[in-house]
Order: C-alpha cells, then structure tokens, then sequence
C-alpha cells in the first residue's frame, strides 16, 4: 500500500538497497540450488561410491532413496532456520543457509569410497544430504522474506518472481555443468573424479555467494520488527515456530493450501514431463528432455513479466488463472500427447505458461500473510510441509498409476489438483494492496 505522499517512482522503482538485496537474494539462491541439483545430475555416476557397488541398480536405488532424505529434512530447515531468520535476521539466515549447502556439497565430492571406509561413506553422504534438506527448507522462507521486504511496494510480485528464477536459473545451471564434464570428460575419468570436480564447483560458487550475502544490509521490517519484539514483555517473545500455529493459523493454512496445486503441477511439468512423454508415446528421451529444456528458458524469461501483471492486477485473479487452465487444458494436454517433438513443446509451453501465474505470485503472496517478526517461519514451514507431500510425491504416484495401467487417468490427479487450488485462490483475501509492515 502506497501512501498519499508517496510519488509513483517510490513506489514502484527499487532503491539501491532493494536492488542490492535482489541481487544477494537471487544470485544465492541460484547457488543453492545448483548445489542442491547437482545431487541428482550425477547421481547415476557417485552411487557406486558409496554403497556395494556390485549391484549397481541396488546402488541408484539407495543413492535415491537418500535423495528422499533430504525432502524429508525440508520442513524440519523450515522450522528451525526460518525461526533462526525471524530473531536473528535474513541477512544471517541465508548466510548460514547457503554456508550449510556449500559446505555439504563439498563433504560430498571429498568423501572417500566405500572401498575404503566401507560404511562410513553411506553414513557421511545421508548426513551430508540431511544438511542440504534443512538448508533448503530454510532458504525459501527467508529468502522470499528478504526479497519482498526489500521491494517498493507496488513491486513485490516483481521482486518476488526472482526467488522462483534464481530456483531455475540453477537447476539450468547444474545442468549445464553436467552436459560440460559428462562431454570433455571419458567414461574413466568422469567416474574417478569428474563427479566430485562438479560438487566441488558448487561449494565453491557458495563462497561467492556466502560473500555476496555477507555485505548486504538488513531488511528494513525485520529491523523494526527486532525493535517492537525487545520493547514486548518476557512473556510476548514466543518463538515464531510458535506464534505461526497460535496468532495466525489461518494463514498458515492458506499458504499450505496455496502450494498444493502449484507445486505438484510445477514438479510434473518441469520435472517428470519428459519422462512421462516418453514411457507414454515412445517419444526420444532427448527430444523430450530438449522440449524440456527450451521450455524452462522461455518460463524463466517471463516470471518478471508475470510478476509485474500480478502488480497490476493482482494475486486472485493470475492465481486462479493458472489453477483454472490446468483444470482445464489437462486432459487434452496428457491425454492428446504424441510422440512429435513440436507437439510435446507445444504442449510444454503451454504448462509453463500457466504456471507462470503460481510462481510469479507463490513468494509474495506467502511474504503478505504474515507481520516480519514470523514471516520466515511462516513462509517456510507450510510450503515445505506441502512440498514434501505433493511436490515430492508426485513423479511417485504417475510411475505408479502408469505401472498399474491407469496412464491414461494421470489427467484427474492433475485436475483435482487444480480444483483444490482455484478454491483456496477464489476464496483467499486479495493482498496486492495490503501494508507490508
């Protein structure tokens, strides 16, 4: 909310401050996620490292189901970092997040084989994953915090849409430093150490983030939050994990609902989609995977974009959006899908295009449910908990239903989705014009 001596420009143009804060916000988060995805990008390599590497497959399977740890530990991050974040601070909170992913990524690629200290190796990569799991589900909450916070108040949609890029922009990273070393490097060398130079890049882009964040200022809500919670009585400074569940139980419910639909579609389409295309239609993996690819480019470019109409317009109405074309559009899309590869693009940009109004909006939208003194816990914990519980799961359940001959249902589990989620967005309280204490 502007007000009345407040001209168009402040409104709406970042300050130095906001910018500098943008950056810090982005460029960590896109460092955290390259580390967190490098994990998956070569875990068909390190798996026999670090368990019995006569059954190879038995060795995929365990170095996945460590994956799943780290899904696991992300509320558990969100609990405990985002309320690390409410009292200490954003600027500490995400120091120490993107400290605890680099410092795992390279306790990853320097852990000796299981040849050599047998069961150790397991144990040290579960725990190093453990850690990466709790610095994820911390980042989210304090990094959409910081970012919102530190907008000019009729963009905040716009500095929200960053979180979601920079989550992408990794990704697309760790990808392409796979496609670099698994392309210079042959079989042997990829398998010896090439494996471990991609964890080491990713601790070492953590240094420049961890760096990037150090010099950044504090947002100016927390400040002022931080002063009204030490002029309060003993008794008024319960813990934000607290707080959340006994002053606002309401917005964390609508947050935890707010994420349903977004993050199981988004985990569908940016994630399993090709693999779906082609177990369902035959279509060539890497045909799927460059549709794939060509899509999440095109989807990052326009978040900004998205976040700026979610300025105009306002939350409801991109939200429901979004909701509403997946509610409709997804038995044609899943069930019409051939095995062209212009059909499957098609197909892609037009997923990604509506998802362009869940992830434009999912960061401000939770950052306007909560007053800064919990914001970071309260951002945090809920969308974790969902995540794990229907973004996780999702490519699960599709392998699943298509084992059982139910391929072609795969369309409901995405539809009901999208109906849960245009009700919590037709029902929630606009929040484009609302204070940001």
């Amino acid at each position: 909310m502007t007000t009345p001596e407040m001209t168009h420009e402040q409104a709406t143009k970042l300050t130095p401050k906001g910018r500098k804060a943008l950056v810090a916000g982005g460029i960590g988060n896109t460092v955290e996620w390259v580390d967190w995805a490098i994990y998956t990008t070569f875990s068909s390599v390190f798996a026999v490292h670090f368990f019995p590497s006569e059954d190879p497959v038995a060795a995929l399977l365990a170095t996945l189901a460590v994956f799943a740890v780290g899904f696991i530990m992300r509320p558990v991050g969100a609990a405990l970092l985002g309320a690390y974040a409410d009292k200490h601070g954003r600027k500490k909170g995400l120091t120490l997040t993107i400290g605890l992913m680099a410092g795992a990524s390279l306790v990853i690629g320097l852990t000796p084989d299981y040849s050599s200290i047998g069961i150790l190796a397991p144990i040290i990569l579960v725990l190093a994953r453990m850690v990466q799991g709790l610095s994820a589900g911390g980042e989210f909450g304090a990094a959409s915090a910081f970012m919102v916070e530190s907008a000019a108040p009729r963009r905040r949609a716009f500095a929200g849409s960053w979180q979601q890029v920079s989550v992408g922009a990794g990704v697309l990273i760790a990808s392409g430093i796979g496609a670099v070393i698994t392309s210079t490097l042959d079989s042997e060398a990829l398998d010896s150490w090439g494996w471990r130079l991609a964890f080491i890049i990713g601790a070492a882009l953590g240094l420049f983030g961890l760096w990037l964040r150090a010099s950044v200022e504090e947002s100016d809500s927390f400040q002022n939050a931080k002063k009204e919670r030490e002029a309060a009585s003993a008794a008024d400074r319960m813990s934000s994990f607290v707080q959340i569940f006994a002053k606002h139980p309401a917005a964390v419910a609508r947050v935890f609902g707010i994420t349903i639909a977004g993050t199981l579609l988004y985990y569908i389409w940016v994630s399993y989609l090709p693999t779906y295309a082609h177990v369902t239609t035959g279509l060539p993996l890497n045909q799927a995977l460059t549709a794939n690819f060509i899509a999440m480019a095109y989807f990052i470019a326009l978040l900004p974009f998205a976040g700026i109409l979610s300025d105009i317009v306002g939350r409801k109405p991109t939200m429901s959006a979004f909701a509403a074309g997946f509610l409709l559009l997804s038995f044609p899309m899943l069930n019409f899908m051939g095995n062209s590869f212009w059909g499957f693009l098609v197909i892609e940009l037009i997923g990604v295009t509506l998802l362009l109004g869940y992830s434009a909006n999912c960061a401000v939208i939770m950052a306007e449910q909560f007053p800064p003194e919990v914001r970071a816990t309260g951002i945090g914990l809920p969308y974790a908990l969902a995540v794990a519980a229907f973004g996780g799961t999702a490519p699960y359940i599709i392998t699943w239903m298509n084992e059982a001959g139910h391929g072609d249902k795969v369309w409901i589990y995405c539809a009901i989705a999208a109906a849960i989620g245009l009700v919590v967005y037709l029902t929630m309280p606009e929040t484009k014009g609302k204070k940001l204490a």
